[in-house]
């Protein structure tokens, strides 16, 4: 998962919940640049690995910057940050990577919900068409980095607390920017709402999900997968996903968050129909059947053939 050590350069508070660190390459070299959407996995000590989207400067190569939510009630991951990374520790962090990068558009329309603000904070500083943000949240205390963005851009931000405006009217905000690609992000009802809106109106939208999309799975079956490069095969039975397998025989797959949603462990699939449960393809992508999440996905037949 992790190549690079980095050090905690500062801690602040964002908002009630939401604390933001400053991470440099330990060593003092720069760091890998990124663009807008991008990601990284962080060692969230023994409750593993946790994804963070990049909400800094993207040409700061001396700086990342992420924001964590901290749920004491949660898997446990931001607990163990809110705790541990203190200015000056270490931390041990991926590469980013980015499932949701900024694509060339006439418009955008930035809908953020929460936490879901970290991802499209960059996109407000580098996208080189006209956009408008709205950001939603419990309240304006819950709000990361909303005085940033309102004082930085006050006529293309709008802040809609719930507790003063309800929640987000999606249909409406779609409706006043027709032309315009959408880039979503937030709790999982927002995200359902934005493309159910858009897909209603032939909207492109874009969504980054922080936790694995609910899907309607069928009864787990046992199938092989037949690694191309090799020609052996491995059985996968039900309870156990095609990652686990490969990895119990010493055959290297690299993964992440285990629940479909980073994207590190996408595989491309030569031959075989795939039961896609994974968060991050499009529909398109899912009817093409040409890669797969090997975390989370499996077979409809007896038989994948990977590029592996």
């Amino acid at each position: 998962m992790t190549d690079i050590t980095a050090r905690v350069r500062a801690r602040r508070d964002e908002a009630e919940g939401v604390f933001a660190l400053d991470l440099a390459d330990a060593s003092g070299a720069p760091l890998p640049r990124w663009r807008p959407g991008a990601h990284i996995d962080v060692d969230a000590g023994p409750t593993g690995v946790r994804q963070y989207s990049l909400c800094g400067d993207p040409g700061d190569s001396s700086s990342w910057r992420i924001a964590v939510l901290h749920e004491p009630d949660g898997r446990g991951g931001s607990d163990h940050l809110y705790r541990t990374a203190a200015e000056g520790s270490l931390i041990r962090v991926s590469r980013p990577r980015n499932n949701f990068e900024l694509v060339e558009a006439e418009e955008y329309l930035f809908v953020a919900g929460g936490i879901g603000i970290t991802p499209i904070l960059a996109m407000t500083t580098t996208a080189d068409a006209p956009w408008s943000l709205y950001y939603g949240g419990r309240s304006r205390a819950h709000m990361a980095f909303a005085e940033l963005l309102a004082e930085r851009h006050p006529a293309a931000t709008k802040l809609l607390p719930q507790d003063e405006h309800g929640l987000l009217p999606i249909a409406e905000l779609l409706d006043r920017h027709p032309r315009a690609t959408v880039y979503c992000c937030g709790p999982e009802p927002l995200l359902a709402a934005t493309v159910a809106a858009g897909t209603e109106r032939g909207m492109p939208v874009h969504v980054e999900r922080f936790a694995p999309k609910p899907v309607a799975e069928g009864a787990d079956a046992g199938f092989e997968v037949r690694l191309a490069s090799t020609g052996q095969t491995f059985r996968v039975p039900p309870g156990r996903s095609i990652a686990d397998v490969l990895e119990s025989a010493g055959v290297p797959v690299i993964t992440s968050c285990r629940e479909g949603t980073c994207g590190s462990c996408e595989t491309t699939v030569l031959a075989g129909a795939v039961e896609h449960r994974d968060s991050l393809l499009t529909e398109d992508e899912r009817a093409a059947g040409k890669t797969m999440m090997l975390c989370v996905s499996r077979a409809r037949q007896d038989l994948l053939v990977l590029d592996l």
